[in-house]
Formats: C-alpha cells, structure tokens, sequence
C-alpha cells in the first residue's frame, strides 16, 4: 500500500462498476416484473421511478440483485437500511484495487481471500457484491439480532452464498473487533460503513433534507426512502467516535488482519483520525475518493 495521505481517484464511478449510465429499466423490469408498477417518465422525459418511495427503490434494489449478481432471494423489513447498490459497489471494487496492491498489480480473487464487514446490516450488501464479483468469502458482525437473522436468510436461500458468508453476532455495542475475531484467525482486508449521525435527531433531519433535494414536502415525520433503523444511522459521538474506536481497537488485532478500512462521509472529519493513526504508529495510511454523480465518498485505509 501506498504511503499517501490523500489518494484520489476518477470522478466517476469505478471502472469495474456494474452501474455507470442511467437504469435500464426495460432489461429491469423484464429481470423483476415487480418493478414494473413503479415506473414511470419523470419530468425529463425518461423512465424512473420515485426514489422518495421506499417501496420503489426496494424494488430497483432487487432487481439490480437479481439482474447483475444473480440474486434470486433479497427481502427486507421496511425498517432496514436499503442500500443506494452503485455507491456499494464502488467500495468493493477500489478495496479490490487496494488489495491488488500488494499482489503485483494483480486482484486476488477467490476464497482465499477472506473480508471482515463490519456492521453488515440487515441486507449483507457488501458480501453479496464482493461474493458475486471476486468470489472472496466474507464475515459480517451486527450488533442487531433481528438484522443478522434477516442478512442470514438472505444467504441461506441463495445457493451461492451460503459457504462463502457468515454473520457474527457482536455482544458488545462498545467493542468493533473484540469478541469477533477469534485467536488464530486471518483477515485480508476489515470494511465498514459506519452510523455517521450522533443522534436521532440529526439523523431525521438529514432524512428531511434528503427527501427536500428529492422535490418532497416534508409533513410531520418523514419517511426514509432508503429506510434505517436507529443503530444503522446514528450512534454517540456519530462517525468520527466510531472510527476513532475503531482505530484504537484494531492496534490489538494489527497481526490478525493486513489492512483496516472505513467509509467516512464527513470530510473534516479525516484531520482528527490522522492524528489518531499518527497516534497508533499506523505505517501505510491512505485516503481513497469516489464520486458517484454529485456525491463525493470516501474511504480510509491503514494498517501497521
């Protein structure tokens, strides 16, 4: 891995993403006709469908699962997160960049190659992309039970993840890699997508704010388009307490696993987690930038 600071990549979506240009929503909809009903020409004359109904994007959802990873089972409770997939999807392919790195230029694919993915939430995104494009096998923790259950269902009725995925029950909100990684065992790279609010309150409002960019008149208590239960939009000190855990934690596990990496959507909050993993004596430290149509993204990397 490089020794940068700030890495930053194309403007675009990754090279190797499924999802650059506009939905196909004709092949979509032929993939899932369970799509087809919330099609419809938007204002600009093309087909869409209204991405502040969250039953709609569940549906695109599905059927980009279905139509691009061979995904035949993905249900969700109406109160999870559901996933925007292209951004997902870049995550997974710059990790495999990164990773390509340290194998002579070369992605390692196959399930030697072993992912922990932290907070894999109710709908185990991360390990189905990262599965169904490299074929690496992945670990999920999730601090919420009825989350895991729902991300182990998903597995169990899709043949092709079954061996290749486990979820992990993390007993402690406190703790990120204790009592998950067991003594012995091996990590290539640890992922995250970490609660970037501190609060509910914070949360409903950047929902609201959301729904106004998408045209919608906010009345009462909004609705999450793309859903979130509590422990999957928020948490105590937001991201950046996260992550600083999270660095901390990971000096104790720094044999166990080649690389640590994390999501961080707040851009100022990159100085102060410099300065923790200047702190640790992290050796290979890099920020890589993705950029899905107006939105910048980004993740940091660190290992020791």
């Amino acid at each position: 891995m490089k020794n940068t600071k700030n890495d930053t990549t194309q403007k675009s979506l990754h090279p190797r993403n499924k999802h650059h240009g506009s939905y196909d929503f004709k092949s979509l909809t032929e993939t899932l006709p369970e799509l087809k009903p919330f099609v419809a020409i938007n204002k600009f004359g093309n087909e869409s469908i209204d991405f502040a109904n969250p039953d709609a994007v569940r549906a695109l959802n599905k059927a980009l699962l279905k139509h691009f990873y061979n995904i035949g089972y993905w249900e969700l409770p109406k109160t999870n997160l559901c996933p925007p997939i292209p951004g997902r999807a870049d995550y997974i392919h710059y990790i495999a960049d990164v990773l390509a790195e340290t194998n002579g230029g070369k992605i390692p694919t196959g399930k030697s190659v072993r992912i922990l993915d932290i907070g894999v939430g109710a709908n185990c995104i991360y390990p189905i992309i990262g599965h169904q494009e490299y074929g690496w096998e992945f670990v999920g923790t999730e601090v919420d039970k009825p989350a895991k259950k729902t991300a182990e269902t998903i597995i169990s009725n899709n043949p092709e993840l079954k061996d290749a995925i486990s979820i992990r029950l993390q007993e402690s909100k406190r703790n990120i890699f204790k009592g998950i990684i067991q003594p012995g065992e091996t990590f290539d790279f640890t992922i995250c997508n970490p609660p970037f609010h501190n609060s509910k309150g914070e949360a409903t409002k950047g929902t609201t704010r959301k729904l106004k960019n998408l045209g919608k008149t906010v009345e009462g208590k909004p609705i999450l388009n793309f859903g979130g239960q509590n422990n999957e939009l928020w948490c105590e000190g937001g991201e950046l307490a996260f992550i600083t855990n999270m660095i901390y934690e990971s000096v104790h596990f720094k044999t166990q696993c080649k690389a640590f990496s994390s999501l961080v959507s707040k851009k100022e909050n990159l100085k102060p987690l410099y300065m923790v993993l200047k702190k640790v004596n992290a050796k290979n430290v890099k920020t890589v930038e993705m950029e899905q149509g107006n939105k910048i993204s980004r993740f940091l990397v660190w290992c020791f």
